[in-house]
């Protein structure tokens, strides 16, 4: 990883040192130190200046002006103030800062083991590293730390970060459920503590609450306003599907952003957005533009990896991906080049990515990360759809009822042979909003495989059109399947026709029942199962994905 290091770290580290053997869950000393030693007194530096009787006067006014003009000069930050100030403001440190941070608080909790609010920083420095490092091996550590700050100094006397940090953990580990008891908890003793509600949206999110998340992003953005609001908001609005509002507030939080960690992360969301729209050019734009703003931010070489393979700068996007890996070793990267090297008829090459892609949930798993749904989609797909069911439905069960996993789980059931179940969570993932092509085309196929072409049609023509390029296994089966299936025939199908008037009212009648519904496409003619789902009531449909837990 190319960041800058600490006078105390090798020029070839990548990463925090090892923790000291003293304190297994911190870090040997680094960066600039907790407390430096206090400036000279005045008396000092009179009694060093007055060299003789006769010129201590003069003296005396040259050491007075030395001193007035040393304190107007505003001491230049360092790392470790920076990354300080960052969190104080709610945004990302640089990965450079945040080191230095680690470094000194590790020194600082060495000679002072009870400092509670010193551990709960380094346990909420520890989340943060491994959430943007993707080394999970750092998360035992923040909990560590976090439980020794609890020990030090309980939440309920006043420790609320330790509580917010245990969150962070939480949702950095897909334990939605547990972020959000930790982050209540803490909303409950401290309502206007601003730093508990990014925390509660990411675990409302996770669990598919939108209601409370939107609640929660509304609060937050009244406690603290810029651009981290700015942030949530757009995110927000990207999850509803109101995609102008979306790009509207991302374009206004990166011209109010100052930090480069925090322009960087703004870059970002914007490149995402430009990838949703089916724009790869302005997309890989806006991700260069996040790489040059700051060079660690390496969810950006992921992200125009997707980009340049939608432009067919396929050697290219094959670097970038590498380079990701390299950085970023994140499951679902080592899946989407897996699928990239299958599109070119690199199966070899694809089956290593895969190989890689389970090596990592497995590594991932020890250290409490929960990375069930990148696993279902890879079994989904290539592999198992049976596992990729009772990996999801666990997942239901557990709560984790966001659209990813309804759509997940909708595709899932499809490959199980199971597609009148799995359009119920597929209209689900789609009735969220959110303008997914991927999502789309599930839905898409499945309505086709039941014959309801009408629906079918539409879908995969959103699809396509929303990003032509949104995947380059699934993107040409998409056309494919939409060529398949025709331009819908003259005049509609026959059950457009408004229905015949009822008969005149009698006195007394019974509720007749419903009229049975024609299919939407005259050919190919429906089999008697489609026909049935088409009439019949929906069946049992999971717990909505709006409902709190």
């Amino acid at each position: 990883m190319v960041m800058d290091v600490t006078p105390q770290q090798g020029p070839d580290s990548g990463r925090p040192p090892e923790p000291s053997p003293q304190d297994p869950c911190a870090l040997p000393a680094e960066g600039a130190t907790a407390l430096p030693p206090p400036p000279p007194t005045l008396r000092t530096t009179l009694r060093r200046a007055a060299f003789g009787a006769v010129a201590a006067g003069v003296l005396l006014a040259g050491a007075l002006v030395a001193v007035d003009d040393r304190d107007e000069r505003p001491k230049e930050p360092g790392p470790v103030e920076r990354a300080e100030a960052a969190a104080t403001a709610g945004s990302p440190a640089s990965l450079s800062d945040l080191t230095a941070l680690i470094g000194d608080r590790q020194k600082w909790v060495e000679s002072h083991p009870k400092d509670a609010p010193s551990l709960a920083t380094l346990g909420t420095a520890y989340v943060e590293w491994a959430r943007r490092s993707a080394d999970t091996a750092y998360y035992p550590r923040a909990e560590e730390a976090l439980k020794r700050s609890l020990e030090a100094q309980p939440g309920e006397r006043g420790n609320g970060e330790a509580w917010v940090g245990l969150a962070a953990l939480a949702n950095a580990r897909h334990d939605f459920l547990a972020a959000k008891r930790w982050g209540e908890t803490v909303r409950k003793q401290q309502p206007t503590a601003w730093s508990v509600y990014p925390v509660l949206i990411d675990a409302y999110t996770g669990l598919g609450d939108r209601k409370a998340a939107t609640a929660a992003t509304e609060k937050f953005g009244e406690l603290r306003k810029g651009v981290p609001a700015l942030a949530r908001t757009a995110d927000l609005y990207r999850g509803q599907g109101w995609r102008e509002d979306a790009l509207a507030t991302a374009r206004e939080a990166a011209d109010r952003a100052t930090r480069p960690a925090e322009k960087a992360e703004a870059l970002h969301r914007l490149g995402e957005l430009a990838w949703e729209r089916g724009e790869p050019e302005e997309a890989v734009a806006q991700f260069d533009a996040a790489l040059r703003t700051d060079s660690a931010h390496h969810a950006s070489l992921a992200g125009r990896a997707r980009a340049l393979v939608a432009l067919d700068r396929t050697d290219e996007a094959l670097a970038a991906y590498h380079r990701a890996l390299e950085q970023l070793p994140r499951p679902e990267y080592a899946l989407e080049l897996g699928e990239l090297y299958a599109s070119l008829g690199l199966d070899g090459d694809a089956r290593t990515q895969y190989a890689k892609l389970r090596e990592m949930v497995a590594a991932a798993k020890k250290d409490g990360v929960d990375e069930s749904l990148v696993l279902a989609r890879f079994e989904a797909d290539h592999g198992d759809p049976e596992a990729a069911v009772e990996l999801l439905r666990a997942q239901w069960r557990g709560q984790h009822r966001s659209a990813a996993v309804a759509d997940a789980l909708g595709w899932a059931l499809h490959r199980a042979g199971r597609s009148e179940e799995g359009l119920e969570y597929a209209q689900r993932a789609a009735d969220t909003g959110v303008r997914n092509a991927s999502y789309a085309y599930h839905l898409g196929v499945i309505q086709r495989a039941l014959a309801h072409y009408g629906p079918a049609r539409r879908n995969l023509e959103q699809a396509v059109r929303t990003n032509p390029a949104f995947s380059p296994l699934a993107a040409p089966l998409a056309r494919e399947a939409l060529d398949a299936l025709g331009e819908p025939p003259p005049g509609g199908p026959g059950d457009m026709r408004p229905p015949s008037p009822p008969p005149s009212p009698e006195p007394k009648r019974e509720p007749r029942p419903e009229r049975e519904e024609k299919p939407e496409a005259p050919a190919p003619a429906p089999s008697g199962t489609a026909a049935a789902l088409s009439t019949s009531p929906s069946p049992s449909a999971p717990p909505s994905v709006s409902q709190s837990p």
